[in-house]
């Protein structure tokens, strides 16, 4: 006799989604999938609309991310364009992704993760999320906020507001920072930074609470891709695209966007909206990789800035095995918080910063434009065609959750394999199968969006459909 369990919606994740666990004849776990149960329709959406609106279109795939969708979309923009845009531009570019980095971040540590590192996987529903947190650990809690705080200031003062700034645009920017701006933008430093640092400190130091959780939360050998500099230095607005085996060997280096088909391919499962990209050399669905923090921090070298790379040597001291872990995408997240805060403050002391050319103009130039860039969750890529009248054709985005498709397949398998027992079924086990794709930050609310109360309601199914047990969350 087989059952199924479903977890539906999964919690504490931005987006719509829920989990189904298969059981077998003896109660064990046979196989689960991670179903992506929300619908985006972009791609066909701007199809006849004007080349320029893409970054201000774009940008509204996602409350959550938006700053990510307006650099992808703006720089493949700027390839239809066919120009370099102000150096000053790229710059200030840079500090608002870096700033979207902060806040995204701090969001899915803070207030999504947090509560099972703090209060513990088992802890009580109710009492396991920002409010516990703020209870039992009250200057954490706080930290969280102002570092969010932080990067959502930092994005308002550049473009206007913090959610879909329309400041970046083909060419460049809108217009250019003010010094007044650059001043109260740099006197909210030291403290963020310091919080960010003391926040990674804490982190680490409860790490041995969790060996049990870094074996088994996504802990397999995978490839990793991501932007990286030239010398191999860790990178979000512009670089090289990598991918490297489960060692870290390279195995691919992509110098122009434009060929990304030749290595990624993209499959399509009857049990999720959400694509699946995968490394065509090896093919489907063995060419599994991950992106996104923990694959960026397995890839790159150094970040180039002083306290993260600190941090930088630590993490890379892990055996390679463990660093396989998606466990450790939360360790990855808050190193890259350090290094975004100290990015935007070596970006904002550039003499260069207030110079006013901040815009190249240019009619149309090329009929094709792919732009790539790393969102907080991973690689994101936006791929246009256009014709002489310079209206969208073709639109393909390859976003950074969907690169993690597989891997999160396969996570919740193995985590659900690990704690899910049918004949003791518990709260804490299916929080440990949600908390595997917490890890990885999905951000699946780039259609739709949820408003109120996210209840959790697991049934176990006996063949006829007859319920079994069930397990409901308020």
């Amino acid at each position: 006799m087989t059952s199924i369990i479903t977890i539906d919606p999964v919690t504490r994740i931005e987006g719509h989604s829920k989990i189904t666990i298969q059981l077998d004849e003896r109660g064990e776990v046979a196989d689960a999938h991670f179903h992506v149960t929300q619908l985006r329709g972009f791609e066909k959406l701007v199809e006849g609309r004007p080349f320029q609106e893409m970054p201000g279109i774009m940008a509204r795939i996602c409350g959550i991310c938006p700053v990510s969708h307006l650099v992808a979309s703006a720089k493949a923009c700027d390839e239809l364009l066919a120009v370099r845009i102000p150096p000053t531009a790229e710059k200030l570019r840079k500090v608002m992704n870096l700033a979207q980095l902060v806040q995204s971040h701090a969001l899915s540590f803070f207030y999504l993760s947090s509560p099972d590192f703090l209060l513990g996987m088992d802890a009580p529903p109710e009492e396991r999320n920002i409010v516990g947190v703020l209870k039992a650990e009250p200057k954490l809690a706080r930290g969280g906020i102002l570092i969010r705080k932080f990067g959502q200031n930092i994005i308002e003062t550049l473009g206007g507001k913090r959610i879909h700034p329309a400041w970046i645009v083909p060419g460049g920017l809108s217009e250019p920072l003010e010094e007044a701006k650059r001043d109260a933008i740099l006197a909210t430093i030291p403290e963020a930074k310091q919080t960010a640092v003391d926040t990674l400190d804490w982190f680490v130091s409860r790490l041995d609470s969790f060996r049990e959780e870094i074996r088994h939360f996504a802990s397999f050998p995978s490839l990793f891709m991501a932007l990286v500099k030239s010398d191999n230095r860790l990178a979000y607005y512009e670089g090289e695209l990598k991918i490297v085996d489960s060692n870290f060997n390279l195995l691919t280096t992509l110098d122009d966007p434009l060929d990304y088909a030749d290595v990624l391919g993209e499959a399509v499962e009857p049990f999720s909206y959400l694509k699946s990209p995968y490394y065509k050399p090896i093919g489907y669905p063995a060419g599994m990789f991950r992106v996104g923090p923990l694959a960026r921090l397995n890839i790159a070298s150094y970040s180039g800035t002083p306290l993260a790379d600190e941090a930088l040597r630590g993490f890379k001291a892990l055996p390679v095995e463990e660093r396989w872990s998606s466990f450790h995408y939360h360790y990855a997240r808050l190193i890259e918080i350090v290094h975004g805060i100290e990015h935007i403050e070596a970006l904002l002391t550039d003499p260069d910063i207030l110079n006013p050319h901040v815009r190249s103009f240019a009619q149309t130039n090329s009929f094709e434009g792919v732009g790539i860039s790393e969102a907080p969750r991973g690689t994101l890529l936006h791929h246009y065609k256009i014709d002489q009248h310079g209206l969208i054709t073709f639109a393909n985005l390859i976003i950074a959750t969907g690169n993690n498709n597989l891997a999160m397949n396969r996570g919740v398998y193995q985590v659900a394999k690990q704690y899910v027992k049918a004949d003791r079924l518990e709260e804490g086990m299916l929080n440990r199968v949600e908390a595997v794709i917490r890890a990885y930050d999905p951000c699946l609310s780039c259609s739709t969006h949820a408003i109120g109360k996210m209840p959790l309601h697991i049934q176990l199914l006996a063949p006829d459909g007859s319920v079994l047990r069930e397990v409901a969350r308020a």
